[in-house]
């Protein structure tokens, strides 16, 4: 990993570069994609005018092009260095934590559930058994994710259902699917 240390506005001293380099060694423990960091102290010219005249800027970069930022004020470079080392700790933590998360959403599924019970592949149309009782009509127009020659009788079908001219109809027609299993 790349280290840089630059300072604006102030002399560098051995105390502030001994204590950026240790806790940046402290930092990529348990962070090993760290690729580059680079931390710039500076004092802010119009310091008479302000209680906090440190800063501490620290950037880091991962692998995957990815990067965290942490800026820290304070009354002096030790308690900025620390406060922004600590703050970009907590990035990385968040960071960690955001990856770790694998959720997939997957677009709403039709409410109801039933079986193809008839088909009329010459009319393009069919009838679905639904589950509880009673027949819906489908046109080939409904499907989603499957052609109407892949049906048979007794496919599971999920479907979307509405009030049609000659009884229910379904508006949607899918192959329901298999129940997803989140891992972390």
């Amino acid at each position: 990993m790349e280290l840089e240390i630059h300072s604006r506005n102030v002399a560098m001293t051995p105390r502030w570069k001994a204590e950026i380099e240790s806790r940046m060694k402290d930092l990529r423990h348990g962070h090993d994609d760290v690729i580059h960091s680079r931390v710039t102290l500076i004092k802010n010219r119009h310091h008479k005018n302000l209680v906090n005249v440190a800063e501490a800027l620290i950037v880091v970069t991962l692998s995957g092009r990815h990067t965290l930022t942490a800026r820290k004020e304070d009354k002096t470079f030790e308690e900025a260095i620390r406060s922004a080392f600590h703050a970009v700790g907590i990035e990385l933590c968040k960071y960690r934590g955001k990856r770790a998360q694998t959720e997939v959403r997957l677009p709403p599924m039709p409410p109801h559930q039933g079986v193809v019970s008839k088909l009329f592949p010459n009319e393009r149309y069919g009838f679905i058994l639904k589950e509880g009782g009673g027949e819906v009509y489908f046109h080939a127009n409904a499907l989603q994710g499957l052609t109407f020659e892949q049906l048979e009788d007794g496919t599971d079908v999920v479907f979307g259902l509405e009030e049609g001219d000659k009884g229910p109809q379904a508006t949607v027609v899918a192959i329901p699917r298999p129940i997803a299993v989140k891992v972390s």
